[in-house]
């Protein structure tokens, strides 16, 4: 096939991370909100589901064009190679969303992609009439913004936050992406100890790790384009292949995670042997307050309590003070929380070097940033 368009979605904030990604990957890229576009065939699309951290998914965009009109959707999509993609019995359901577009009404739209569709694979495929998509599912979506067309396939199925080791999880678990982001935010390295005082379920320390071994975060898991009748399993299998060959399982690595819940630990412990990690990470039943050590030039990465909920603002910030006093000794380290309280750090005791803002699913936050000084060589 030929160079495909392809697009990875991202989370507001974290854009240059998946572009840095991308480029990583070997391939040039553009960056606008939400979303990195680049051309690459389909080991383009095999890699990037494989090694994408911090994507939410990877889709290929069939075609963009302006409609303010549904004759002109329905012209606009009828015109694009539907064929390429999809098969006689390919299933191939619509979803949608507008923004700030004259052709507003999702389901219409939604409907109007889908007879277009249709009625180009009626020509191209002749005989028939109808299609029972009962085969391998294509899933399409059509975005308008500002009057924009952008149609797209994903490729992903699951969303890249699967990663297929949570078989546990906590009431607000940390996604997998957002959590990665966090530490490709950091100067951690894989030589120097990573603390993770609220680990929850586990998340950032096994994160961590895969980064730590170089080992695709997308290893362990499907994806729905390995259904289709024209992507190569070949490529699916030197792409894993690649990343096997890739992954540094031998290299050690100094990675803690402690929460004050023992359900949360036991939880955490369950989840990195789900992901083979279970010897690589030591997880303790520990008050974060309660963290001392000798080791120098290592990081933390956590994802303190927040204290939203109604009656614990004033722990959370009675948490945040004796915090800032049992992390201030560590003075060789360098330290990176996310919380939404704006006050962090006068009651943390220290600003931040750098402040990033980001979301942490619907809810606004700060990511803070203290800089260690550089290791002694």
């Amino acid at each position: 096939m030929n160079k495909l368009k392809i697009l990875a979605t991202s989370p507001m904030g974290i854009e240059a991370i998946v572009a840095k990604e991308v480029r990583n990957l070997g391939y040039e890229c553009q960056v606008d909100n939400g979303k990195i576009t680049y051309m690459g065939d389909e080991y383009a699309i095999a890699k990037s589901n494989l090694w994408l951290r911090t994507a939410d998914r990877v889709k290929i965009i069939v075609g963009e064009f302006k409609a303010t009109t549904f004759e002109q959707l329905f012209e606009g999509t009828k015109n694009l190679p539907w064929e390429q993609f999809i098969n006689v019995d390919s299933a191939f359901p619509v979803s949608g969303k507008s923004v700030k577009s004259t052709l507003h009404s999702v389901p219409d739209c939604q409907a109007i992609v889908k007879k277009a569709i249709v009625d180009r694979l009626k020509i191209k495929y002749k005989q028939i009439t109808w299609f029972q998509e009962k085969g391998p599912k294509v899933p399409v979506e059509v975005s308008i913004l500002k009057d924009i067309v952008t149609i797209t396939i994903d490729t992903s199925g699951l969303g890249l936050h699967k990663r297929g080791y949570r078989a546990y999880q906590g009431e607000a678990p940390l996604k997998e992406t957002l959590a990665a982001a966090l530490i490709l935010l950091t100067n951690w390295t894989a030589d120097r100890p990573f603390v993770d005082l609220f680990c929850g379920s586990g998340t950032i320390p096994i994160e961590a790790a895969l980064i730590g071994q170089n080992i695709a975060p997308g290893f362990n898991r499907d994806f729905i384009s390995e259904t289709w009748h024209w992507f190569n399993s070949k490529v699916w299998d030197e792409a894993r292949t690649e990343a096997e060959d890739l992954a540094e399982y031998n290299r050690p690595l100094q990675i803690f995670g402690s929460d004050i819940d023992h359900k949360m630990v036991d939880m955490s412990k369950a989840n990195a042997m789900e992901a083979g990690l279970g010897d690589l990470i030591q997880f303790k039943q520990m008050q974060a307050t309660d963290f001392r050590t000798d080791l120098e030039y290592g990081v933390i990465v956590s994802n303190p309590p927040y204290g939203e909920r109604i009656g614990e603002k004033e722990k959370v910030e009675k948490l945040y003070r004796e915090l800032g006093a049992t992390l201030q000794m560590l003075d060789t380290w360098s330290i990176y929380l996310i919380t939404s309280n704006e006050d962090f750090e006068e009651l943390f005791g220290k600003k931040a070097t750098k402040k990033r803002k980001l979301f942490n699913g619907f809810i606004k936050t700060d990511y803070y940033q203290y800089f260690g000084p550089k290791k002694r060589v």
